[in-house]
């Protein structure tokens, strides 16, 4: 029987964005903040910022408004990923580290979850 490697798996611990390691391997998840899709004479690359928070959410403190936790996820070799838009949840799971100061993961395996899942 093959085994569940989906991001929302039970055999692995979902880490909340805020509490990444700086390098290694993670399964998590977040709500997509924006995508880039580059040029068509630049390699082909597609990205998106993930945030710990949904649309319409804010985190706030004490009444200040706290920036929330962000992740941002790349693919190689593709233009588009099909799904993967702003506001939507994504479950992703792979190896991150940072990049100009931001957590980063190439490749990552993915779920796009709908907002009532858990």
């Amino acid at each position: 029987m093959a085994k569940d490697r989906r991001p929302d798996a039970g055999s692995a611990v979902v880490i909340p964005l805020e509490g990444l390691p700086k390098r290694g391997r993670v399964r998590s998840v977040g709500y997509v903040e924006a995508i880039t899709i580059l040029p068509v004479g630049q390699a082909p690359s597609f990205s998106a910022v993930l945030t710990s928070t949904g649309p319409g959410d804010r985190a706030t403190e004490a009444g200040v408004q706290q920036r929330p936790a962000r992740i941002r996820l790349i693919w190689l070799g593709q233009r588009r990923v099909p799904g993967i838009d702003a506001g939507i949840r994504l479950g992703f799971e792979g190896t991150v580290f940072e990049v100009d100061g931001l957590p980063t993961m190439y490749n990552p395996r993915y779920e796009i979850q709908s907002l009532l899942e858990n």
